[in-house]
């Protein structure tokens, strides 16, 4: 299947575990994100964050205050300092995998997303999504169109 091109793209260092968002060659966004405890790997099943070209498939709470907590993709309450495994808080950008090894990454539900546990980014901690501080999370969303190109590396 063929996808729009989108002027933007972002681009993801698991060793620096850093990314930044590109449009015409000018950086817009660079954010340090919270990738894989695992390291990286396409195997479902594995919590490694898959390597390779991505594109966001879709976009998910636009409108939605920051810090709301999704559950199966879907907004139900603001988070308020819950304890929580793994929140899922403020936007989703849900990547489909471009590559035949990263084919399966739409199914693994591989998102960017904001974390209630924003004191470990900067380091791999996540399952498998590459989690962002809120605040960032939420200025990569309104950067970042449907089908933005995304180089995991």
């Amino acid at each position: 299947m063929t996808w729009p091109e989108s002027p933007t793209r972002i681009e993801l260092s698991l060793a620096q575990q850093v990314l930044s968002v590109i449009e015409h060659g000018e950086t817009l966004l660079k954010a340090s994100v919270s990738t894989a405890k695992n390291g990286p790997g396409n195997t479902e099943g594995s919590f490694c964050t898959p390597t390779g070209r991505f594109l966001v498939r879709e976009r998910i709470g636009e409108g939605a205050p920051i810090f709301t907590n999704f559950v199966g993709r879907v907004p139900k309450k603001v988070w308020k300092g819950e304890r929580q495994t793994d929140a899922i808080l403020s936007r989703i950008l849900w990547l489909e995998g471009l590559d035949p090894l990263n084919e399966n990454t739409y199914r693994r539900y591989i998102y960017f997303h904001g974390t209630h546990e924003e004191s470990l980014i900067g380091q791999a901690a996540s399952h498998g999504c590459i989690r962002l501080k809120n605040k960032e999370m939420m200025t990569l969303f309104e950067l970042c169109p449907l089908f933005t190109r995304v180089h995991i590396f």
